[in-house]
């Protein structure tokens, strides 16, 4: 791992801090505080940005890597819970024999139909790239037709390498760079089904999920720290570069800037480097627009508690 390097700063120093809704951001950090260390500050009666600038030092932490911010959503996709003519791609459970540290059977062997017969299925979508993007984004809400709504979240992974589908897409020259999204992936594949199939399966990666019971359908999915995720509150962090349950001020640049107060309760395998987040912006279509055009530069700034602060500053 890369170096790491912190700088102290004021509260002064953060770009918009004072037009900030703290309130908002307080609600967020309430949630994850219960599973930090004792020396994380706890909420106290005073309001919400008096209880940040008192509990808190903003410190920058840096490594070689470049700043990178990008979005992420929890997709919504209507399924069932058994298979027909038309629902024919199934979310697994983890099977038995899985082993996290070997690698397991490709996407292409599991698609053949290897896992059927053993009670895994836990629904049945009609479109594979449906399955896919869920497995991308690594949990779903799914409507079960009926009127049921289940959450799938994260449970394994077969242990195989994974190559992003719209990276191949654009080496064949099938899309254009500028125009990489989910929308234009879809009408491709609707284009062309069997060329599709069988570029899912150069992405060997295939992901298992389990039932996340306990949360409602109104809350965001289960992050990293086992609760729910808040919009626009909450990113995703290189864990070993950002304490998890953190307060993190970020500054997005950009077409859409954000200068926002925000907590580290969720991590990706992409997020990497002191000065990488992945926002969470919602449930559904309405969300994943606006996830899917994020790529901006910026900087993010930990809040940490006054003696880690101090020690790490001091140290590096």
């Amino acid at each position: 791992m890369a170096t790491l390097r912190y700088t102290r700063l004021a509260f002064a120093d953060l770009q918009g801090w004072a037009d900030d809704n703290h309130q908002a951001a307080l609600s967020a950090y309430r949630l994850t505080v219960d599973a930090l260390e004792p020396h994380w500050p706890r909420p106290s009666e005073v309001g919400a940005r008096r209880f940040f600038e008192t509990a808190f030092t903003p410190v920058q932490i840096t490594d070689d890597t470049e700043m990178l911010f990008t979005g992420y959503f929890e997709p919504e996709y209507d399924a069932v819970l058994s298979p027909s003519e038309t629902h024919k791609y199934p979310a697994y459970a983890p099977p038995e024999d899985l082993d996290p540290s070997a690698p397991y059977l490709t996407r292409q062997e599991i698609d053949a139909g290897r896992l059927q017969g053993r009670g895994l299925e836990l629904a049945w979508f009609d479109d594979p790239l449906d399955l896919y993007f869920l497995q991308v984004q690594g949990s779903g809400r799914i409507k079960i037709l009926g009127g049921e709504v289940i959450r799938l979240g994260f449970a394994a992974k077969n242990g195989r390498p994974y190559t992003s589908l719209g990276k191949v897409m654009i080496a064949r020259g099938y899309l254009d760079p500028k125009e990489v999204s989910p929308e234009t992936i879809r009408r491709w594949f609707a284009e062309n089904p069997e060329e599709g199939q069988a570029l899912l399966w150069e992405n060997e990666s295939y992901v298992f999920f389990q039932k996340r019971d306990g949360v409602r359908p109104d809350e965001g999915p289960l992050g990293a720290m086992g609760q729910p995720v808040t919009a626009g509150r909450t990113i995703a962090v290189d864990p070993e570069a950002c304490p998890l349950g953190a307060p993190v001020w970020i500054e997005k640049s950009g077409d859409a800037p954000i200068n926002r107060l925000t907590v580290a309760q969720d991590i990706g395998s992409a997020i990497k480097g002191a000065q990488r987040a992945d926002i969470f912006c919602g449930t559904g279509e309405d969300a994943g627009r606006p996830a899917g055009q994020i790529k901006d530069r910026g900087r993010m700034v930990v809040l940490m508690p006054h003696q880690m602060a101090n020690a790490l500053c001091e140290e590096h």
